[in-house]
């Protein structure tokens, strides 16, 4: 199996056991309809420890294009590969998407709320605030390439490695999703809403694509952020891809002040 593959079949099993997971919660008349955030934010642990078991000790198992980048930072994977393997991820995270719809297929007309069946596929911030929003993604992935680089300077059992990655999205999910859903990743979300904008999801309403710039730019800054930070204060390491890093966390955070302004916006609500 070739790397590219790997990330494209590792993504598709995060986004089907994520999204399912959502998907159990949330959608009505299914038997886990009512379960709690700390179901949600178990199975998606438990989603990427699976993605990673089964794709780990082939391409890495970065299936997250801001791991990808962050990982080509610290000289992991060649600059070359990052291209294919972003590409491969997000074609995972639809195809995960559309398995969650068909293994939940009986589940959608039952549930009457569109935002309830757009949740299964991506995420939505509980406050609209788009500057808000863009520096929860930021953190959020920040600590999750930090995290990743701080696990592989540990000598531990491949066997147990998943699961510790896998603790890593638990403890992220259960103390910094709250704000934005914790998307934490490029594909997870961007993958399965464009699943939900082209399958025929019965009642399913609009892709909230007005939002979808955050769960993208967010983790993409964060990510690479995060690597700068580990990079900086554990190798003394600081070099051009962290200037542009920079320059692209300014340009994210000024984005969202403007996107707050912008005489379109709807649903924007003030943090001061």
């Amino acid at each position: 199996m070739s790397e590219y593959f790997a990330e494209f079949l590792g993504t598709a099993i995060l986004v089907l056991f994520g999204g399912g997971v959502v998907a159990n919660v949330n959608l009505k008349r299914s038997n886990g309809n009512g379960a709690d955030w700390i179901v949600i934010a178990t199975g998606w642990g438990l989603a990427v420890s699976m993605g990673v078991y089964a794709v780990g000790n082939i391409s890495g198992a970065h299936l997250n294009p801001a791991v990808t980048l962050a990982f080509a930072m610290d000289g992991a994977i060649n600059w070359s590969m990052v291209p294919g393997y972003i590409i491969c991820q997000i074609l995972g995270g639809i195809v995960g998407g559309a398995l969650v719809w068909l293994m939940y297929l009986a589940q959608w007309k039952a549930t009457e709320d569109q935002g309830t069946k757009l949740a299964v596929f991506s995420t939505a911030p509980a406050i609209k605030n788009y500057f808000a929003n863009f520096m929860s993604e930021i953190i959020g992935t920040a600590i999750l390439t930090m995290g990743l680089l701080f696990i592989g300077m540990n000598k531990i059992a491949d066997g147990l490695n998943p699961l510790i990655v896998g603790s890593l999205i638990v403890a992220i999910g259960l103390s910094l999703g709250g704000p934005t859903g914790y998307a934490i990743n490029p594909a997870r979300d961007l993958g399965p809403r464009i699943a939900h904008a082209i399958l025929p999801i019965s009642g399913k309403g609009d892709s909230n694509w007005s939002y979808a710039i955050v769960p993208v730019l967010g983790p993409v800054t964060g990510g690479m952020i995060g690597a700068v930070i580990y990079r900086l204060f554990y190798k003394g390491a600081f070099d051009t891809m962290s200037v542009v890093a920079i320059v692209l966390l300014i340009i994210t955070l000024i984005l969202g002040v403007v996107l707050n302004k912008a005489k379109n916006a709807k649903g924007i609500e003030s943090i001061y």
